[in-house]
């Protein structure tokens, strides 16, 4: 367990992130595999993490909702209203935006501007598409830039922020580097940690497309203008918040 008034954070790749604040300790959209659909993990898999109290989902998307990697990691969950049938095994707590749970700490769901669908195509259910805040820590999950996010402004002490994806290109409800960045001095956080790039990258891409994993994080940082600091980690690295 984490001491009770410590707070870091480890990002374990893609949206992976573990929360430890107040003595208790949060799995956000765990993928902890080598392989999802298509896409093949370009760096060390990480070790499972033990003793975790619950597991915020974001949204239903394969690479964020990833059956396999929830066996055994808790049996509390966070997620969007009609996202309980996919979590089965776990007490799932479905909560709307501005619902808060508490897990040992107080679990605020806040927006997210994304495809909420499990599968692309029409006639697929949509659900909700959330972010979270935890104790100042804001997991923004998928999301792309809305100017409503300024309402975060004040609240968040870290934002773990997302600055790419896991191709050549980007759909929309992502944020690129920049958009990244412009989110980041709208809310203004002491603290920002990139987060959802140079994990995954299609199959076959990996030799042409190198500067995926290395370059996102780097353009981010140079492109935010506040005073907030960027803090870069390759996956598995952690920060003390």
């Amino acid at each position: 367990m984490t001491e009770p008034h410590a707070r870091r954070v480890t990002w374990l790749g893609h949206a992976t992130v573990l929360i430890e604040v107040g003595g208790v300790r949060l799995l956000t959209d765990p993928v902890l595999a080598d392989r999802v659909l298509h896409l093949k993990r370009q760096v060390p898999t990480p070790a499972r993490p033990r003793d975790v109290d619950a597991v915020l989902i974001s949204h239903l998307h394969h690479d964020h909702l990833h059956k396999p990697s929830l066996r055994d990691l808790s049996r509390t969950a966070l997620a969007p209203v009609g996202a309980r049938k996919y979590l089965p095994g776990y007490a799932v707590h479905e909560v709307r935006v501005g619902e808060t749970v508490d897990v040992g700490v107080p679990v605020e769901a806040v927006p997210a501007w994304h495809d909420g669908r499990r599968r692309p195509g029409p006639g697929a259910e949509e659900l909700d598409t959330l972010g979270y805040l935890v104790d100042g820590v804001w997991f923004a999950g998928d999301t792309d830039y809305d100017p409503a996010m300024e309402a975060l402004r004040g609240r968040v002490d870290c934002a773990l922020i997302p600055v790419w994806g896991w191709g050549p290109s980007l759909g929309p409800g992502h944020l690129d580097p920049a958009g990244a960045a412009r989110v980041i001095d709208l809310i203004a956080p002491r603290l920002a940690v990139p987060i959802h790039w140079g994990t995954f990258l299609p199959l076959g891409l990996g030799r042409r497309h190198e500067r995926l994993l290395t370059d996102p994080p780097l353009e981010f940082a140079a492109a935010v203008t506040g005073k907030t600091r960027v803090e870069v980690v390759a996956p598995g690295g952690t920060v003390e918040v």
